[in-house]
């Protein structure tokens, strides 16, 4: 990889990203409140784009105290058209780094949804954005509860079920807004504008797919962990039967969980949804027989179109296979920044310290390692990362600059290379460590599962 071509300001990031942080101060104190010019710098931002005259009007409306839902749509599609717009410019210099190409598959089909549930949803996000950050209380933050319960009832509105559930858990937590010393101003303000748009008809609708067969040679995963649910994403290598190209694509399987779940216990969780897991912990490839998979890459994980096959090294596929893969373009509503995870292998590079945080020494070239990422329900450690000289991982772009999440790496231990991977408890283990974690977990989730039947019984 190209470690030279990361570093650098990127043409129009700053200005996008100052537009965004300014209507970001503008949802924390409040459409009811007195407040700066976010809202025209907003307008002004996508002034040359077909939003233009809608944003300006929904800005003026807004700026008045006379803005209704569409106006909050409105500047919700503004910001997230800026952050994709950011997404695109950083996604491009990372696929230069890589060298690897990437195609585009189109975009799915709207289709329709329950709209009495999206609008009381996006009736209830209007009066948060009136309120701001700073005047939730729980009376406004409990006014979701019963939207959220029957957009739960309804299949196809999971998705902004989940996100407005968890959504709303978080700003309950942190609840009276006035007493916070801190307000994460741009995570909420991304979580309300994603809320927005996915109220919005269709937007919600489950993508398109299409049937793909071939081998899965699975990379590592990527653990995400929340109160309220937790989201394992495996990156791989596919190999189409068909003899093309091989793709790089992603198998995600989520769950809902107590927060009482935590570390090894968040995999039996999972495990039941994706068998992509046990493979990768067992270091197996996987044959797979018209998957659905999306126009962004996202493999719709059947276990019964997947069939356990050979042996399968990470790294292996990573030297050998990933370098020739292409990618494909995310969804319109995944462009954020936040969102670039293009996996990379780094190899002979020197690992030192800046700042008390990993660093990978690259020809020459210094590149920020997030090795806090890593998950506590595996066996990597900063310290292993800092001992490495190989490393399988996904390049990510924060705090301004482009940093590497390791998902696996390999070490040096008495003149042996050992590869010791993020995911290596996923399928189960039994590591000394990882078998007291699983176990601890199994009581816990025993104990839970009892408390839960008595309720019931009661």
């Amino acid at each position: 990889m190209r470690a030279d071509l990361l570093p650098g300001p990127v043409d129009g990031l700053d200005e996008a990203l100052a537009a965004v942080d300014a209507f970001d101060q503008v949802l924390t104190t409040g459409l009811l409140r007195p407040h700066g010019d976010g809202l025209t710098l907003l307008a002004a931002a996508v002034a040359g784009t077909p939003l233009a005259a809608t944003v300006a009007e929904a800005a003026r409306q807004a700026a008045a105290g006379a803005a209704g839902e569409d106006h909050f749509t409105a500047l919700a599609g503004a910001r997230t058209a800026l952050l994709g717009a950011a997404h695109d410019a950083l996604l491009a210099r990372a696929t230069e780094a890589t060298g690897r190409t990437r195609e585009d598959h189109g975009t799915p089909v709207a289709g329709g949804e329950p709209v009495n549930l999206l609008a009381a949803a996006r009736s209830w996000l209007a009066d948060l954005a009136r309120a701001g950050w700073r005047g939730i209380d729980h009376d406004l933050i409990g006014g979701a509860a019963q939207v959220t319960t029957a957009l739960l009832a309804e299949p196809e509105l999971r998705r902004p079920a989940a996100l407005l559930d968890g959504f709303a858990a978080e700003l309950a937590a942190s609840c009276p807004g006035a007493a916070l010393e801190h307000v994460p101003a741009r995570r909420w303000a991304d979580l309300w504008s994603r809320a927005v748009l996915l109220t919005l008809p269709g937007a919600a609708t489950a993508p398109g797919t299409t049937p793909i067969s071939g081998r899965l040679l699975p990379l590592g995963v990527d653990l995400h962990e929340h109160p309220t649910a937790a989201q394992a994403q495996v990156h791989a290598v596919l190999e189409p039967a068909d003899g093309g190209a091989p793709l790089l694509v992603r198998a995600t399987a989520s769950a809902p969980k107590p927060d009482t779940v935590v570390g090894a216990g968040t995999w039996q969780l999972l495990r039941p949804h994706l068998s992509a897991l046990a493979a990768l912990g067992d270091g197996r490839s996987l044959e797979l027989t018209d998957m659905p998979i999306t126009a962004a890459g996202d493999l719709i994980w059947d276990d019964a179109r997947a069939r356990t096959g050979e042996p399968a090294d990470p790294f292996a596929t990573a030297r050998a296979v990933l370098p020739a893969a292409t990618e494909r373009t995310a969804a319109p509503l995944d462009r954020h920044p936040a969102s670039i995870a293009v996996p990379v292998f780094l190899d002979g590079y020197t690992a030192t310290t800046r700042d008390d945080r990993p660093v990978f020494a690259l020809a020459g070239h210094a590149l920020p390692v997030d090795a806090d990422r890593a998950p506590a329900a595996g066996p990597l450690t900063a310290e292993t990362v800092a001992a490495s000289h190989a490393c399988i991982g996904l390049l990510r772009w924060d705090a301004g600059e482009f940093r590497v999440q390791p998902l696996a790496v390999e070490t040096t231990k008495r003149k042996k290379t050992t590869a010791v991977h993020a995911g290596a408890w996923a399928g189960g283990t039994t590591d000394k460590a990882g078998a007291k974690a699983e176990k601890a977990a199994t009581d816990a989730a025993a104990a839970l599962r009892e408390r839960a039947g008595r309720l019931l019984r009661t």
